[in-house]
């Protein structure tokens, strides 16, 4: 299940050390990812990132809980040198994983749904999807990545495996 955006697989100065976690998709998933990236942070001495990054995987792990009848989700991080990949992945090949269209003030306001994926895109220095299985797709993932050396913004990629 390797995600891996283009500008992490020419980092290859450093190795790449993945961790994963493959959860029930329940609510209670949500907190136990955030805490295992928190963890893995602060454990590689990227403390930078923890919040950030706790953030965005309760979004991205959210997000499949709301969105999809799997009974599974797959998360999957990876850091190299100053940067954190995460990829969140279900099997449900339904569904566009991308924010929604602007809406009104008025409506934003009272929405209790909706800002998931825009939280991404704004706080992630990288992040886009990945559909599983072709033409057919099996699956989708969602992935983002941060880094605690600043650098050039980047935009959000989709890829068909």
């Amino acid at each position: 299940m390797t995600d891996l955006p283009p500008q992490l697989l020419t980092e290859a100065t450093e190795p790449a050390h993945r961790y994963r976690l493959r959860a029930p998709n329940i609510p209670e998933t949500a907190k136990v990812a955030r805490d295992m990236i928190a963890g893995l942070l602060a454990a590689t001495g990227h403390p930078a990132l923890v919040e950030t990054a706790r953030l965005l995987v309760s979004e991205v792990v959210a997000n499949v809980h709301l969105h999809t009848k799997v009974p599974l989700l797959s998360l999957e991080a990876t850091i190299r040198g100053h940067r954190l990949h995460v990829s969140v992945r279900d099997d449900d090949p339904n569904g566009v994983p991308w924010p929604p269209a602007p809406r009104t003030p008025e409506a934003e306001a009272d929405a209790e749904h909706g800002r998931g994926l825009l939280l991404v895109q704004a706080c992630a220095d990288a992040w886009g999807t990945v559909w599983h299985g072709g033409i057919q797709p099996t699956g989708k993932s969602v992935w983002f990545s941060l880094s605690d050396v600043p650098g050039p913004p980047t935009q959000a990629v989709t890829v068909v495996t």
